[in-house]
């Protein structure tokens, strides 16, 4: 396993298990982030009123190459849950028709769909699936299609149980009958790999403090060419009727919110060479082993097995195992962390108790075996 934590800034007493919620950046990528808000601060006028286009469409250039995707079809947003709120306030829905998602969603999104709906009159359905099976899954899904169903809102990667969704295969039935399709990539960018012109979405959003590891506020919003039409500003400025229009009417509406801080976005490129520099496919593939073996020594510690099949594919860095139905969750967390330093969110998800862990270039077989230890201890404790 590599184990890169002297190039990142983590607590060191602390056993970080939760990657998945806020990840971390290294030091390397810090220092950038910090240099762009120098640059910000030694003549703002300069940097935000002469230089920002420039840059921030070179950094767009940037993560455009490693998305798959032209540089037009992306704008920088702070983080997921805002870019899918342009994405679901845009659209044009109303009373008779259908969102149809997954039981498995992030909440903010759930809350996020549950407005709208409430507010215009459409209904959002959170289908229960199978997953015996990629196949089971898809069946499963699709047979929630009606011929009121306008919109499909998936997680690429779901946050409570850290499962891989064949969203590609979804995606392309919907576009053959005719329904958008909106997928939250929250965990994926860095994680797995990901071409966004070849998926096929018409819209993703994701997240790049996560996985790739840049800093914290920087996310993103990819629309296909085709539908950027339907999307409206969520914070209406200068990028509507541009006095200069730029190449593309998608970012000059979304890109320019106003004073903020940009130093984030810019150092994307900086988090990318990162991952590069440190073979970051083999990262990848062995921290997608530990967090298999994790979840697996969870399973046979308390007997409960996955809730998925047993085919690999359905996580790589993050994997969830059920806790024990009288698990008090909350003692347990404070436990893990005030007694034993570790931290990893335990989820309560559809009546059902989880443990969802994340594995990461910095960590090591110590950090699962020092959890492994600590629920081996205070399980039988309760």
């Amino acid at each position: 396993m590599y184990n890169l934590r002297r190039l990142f800034l983590l607590d060191p007493s602390v056993t970080y298990l939760n990657h998945g919620s806020f990840g971390a950046t290294p030091k390397a990528v810090f220092d950038e982030y910090q240099r762009w808000q120098l640059e910000l601060e030694r003549q703002p006028v300069e940097f935000l009123g002469r230089r920002f286009a420039g840059l921030i469409a070179e950094s767009r250039a940037a993560l455009g190459a490693y998305l798959g995707t032209h540089t037009d079809n992306l704008v920088y947003t702070q983080n997921v849950t805002i870019s899918l709120n342009i994405v679901a306030r845009s659209l044009d829905l109303g009373a008779g028709d259908e969102v149809l998602s997954t039981d498995h969603e992030y909440g903010a999104m759930d809350r996020t769909w549950r407005f709208l709906a409430k507010k215009r009159g459409f209904t959002y359905l959170n289908r229960p699936v199978l997953l015996t099976s990629k196949e089971d899954f898809i069946d499963s899904f699709w047979s929630g299609v009606t011929p009121r169903t306008r919109v499909i809102f998936l997680s690429h990667i779901t946050s409570p149980t850290a499962l891989i969704l064949p969203v590609r295969e979804i995606i392309q039935r919907a576009r053959t009958a005719g329904i958008l399709t909106v997928i939250d990539g929250a965990h994926v960018a860095g994680q797995i790999p990901l071409n966004l012109d070849s998926l096929g979405a018409d819209f993703y959003g994701g997240n790049l403090h996560k996985w790739l590891c840049a800093p914290k506020g920087a996310g993103f919003l990819y629309a296909r060419p085709e539908v950027q039409n339907l999307l409206k500003p969520l914070v209406v400025s200068w990028g509507y009727e541009p006095e200069t229009p730029g190449p593309s009417a998608f970012v000059d509406l979304h890109e320019w919110w106003g004073t903020r801080d940009i130093a984030a976005f810019l150092s994307v490129p900086a988090a990318i060479q990162f991952q590069q520099r440190n073979h970051w496919e083999d990262v990848r593939a062995a921290s997608r082993e530990l967090a298999g073996d994790a979840q697996r020594r969870i399973c046979e510690l308390t007997g409960i097995p996955p809730i998925h099949s047993d085919d690999a594919s359905w996580f790589s860095q993050m994997s969830a195992a059920l806790l024990p139905v009288d698990t008090d969750i909350a003692m347990l967390k404070s436990r893990l962390y005030d007694e034993y330093r570790i931290e990893v969110p335990l989820i309560e998800w559809n009546k059902i108790k989880l443990i969802r862990v994340s594995i990461q270039g910095y960590n090591s077989s110590r950090d699962a075996n020092h959890l492994l230890r600590a629920l081996t201890g205070l399980l039988k404790r309760k």
